[in-house]
């Protein structure tokens, strides 16, 4: 088993982007999820599910500089904060987030039709759902292309590992639950299956919605009320994981 895919973006949810190499720290993936979009009418992190097209923007952070490309344009530089605290909505919690000052909020409330405000979490997973870090697996993916008759980008699950496991059964990692796995240096415990919802089913560069993949889904992983697919996990061990890394599967 290796590692065929790293995937991550620092402003929640837009484009996953490729990565050849990340630290995972016991917080999870650096510079993973660090920013987020708040309505600050609604009081609310913004969601790709009601906001498709943040996916039509990418983002990189290195060294303090972010970089976003939207629209043709390159929004680049060090997001000072505000010095605004903002208690938002998450997913049914409360977040603590960090106004920034930028020329981003502009540019994406031009591409939203509405005022949003760029934010940085309070601390680290601030607004991450579940656990750090999520694993899909190849045969996982060639099963679900061979359902729907296409291919399917395995970024559409937004995954920080695809692991590339040849010709073993499709859905194996289901069975990693509760078992430790060896990424590159690192070491992760498997927490649970991931339940999944209508984001799957959007291009992961365009937003468009242009696949039937959580109907599909449905037909064969509703459990419990729930459409899962891959598995997430916490890091137990800090390390290096690169592209291309040998995953060992380790001890329950």
């Amino acid at each position: 088993m290796n590692i065929a895919r790293i995937g991550f973006t620092p402003v929640k949810g837009g484009r996953h982007m490729t990565h050849e190499v990340t630290e995972l720290t016991v917080d999870g993936p650096v510079g993973d999820r660090v920013f987020c979009l708040v309505d600050p009418s609604r009081g609310r992190v913004l969601r790709t599910v009601e906001n498709p097209s943040l996916l039509q923007a990418s983002a990189r952070w290195q060294d303090g500089v972010l970089t976003v490309v939207l629209n043709g344009q390159t929004l680049e530089g060090i997001p000072f904060p505000s010095g605004e605290t903002l208690d938002v909505d998450y997913w049914g919690r409360t977040a603590a987030v960090h106004g920034c000052i930028g020329p981003w909020a502009q540019a994406y409330s031009k591409h939203l039709g509405y005022d949003v405000v760029l934010a940085r979490a309070g601390t680290t997973g601030e607004v991450v759902y579940g656990a750090s870090v999520t694993v899909v697996t190849t045969p996982s993916i060639h099963l679900l292309e061979e359902r729907l008759g296409r291919e399917v980008d395995s970024a559409r699950f937004r995954s920080t590992f695809l692991v590339d496991i040849g010709d073993s059964t499709a859905h194996v990692e289901d069975s990693w639950v509760g078992r430790e796995l060896q990424l590159g240096t690192a070491t992760v415990r498997v927490r649970a299956v991931v339940p999944r919802c209508a984001v799957v089913d959007l291009d992961p560069v365009t937003g468009r919605r242009d696949a039937p993949v959580l109907r599909e889904l449905s037909r064969y992983r509703h459990r419990q009320g729930e459409i899962s697919y891959g598995v997430d996990a916490v890091v137990t061990v800090a390390g290096r994981v690169r592209t291309g890394d040998q995953v060992r599967l380790g001890r329950a």
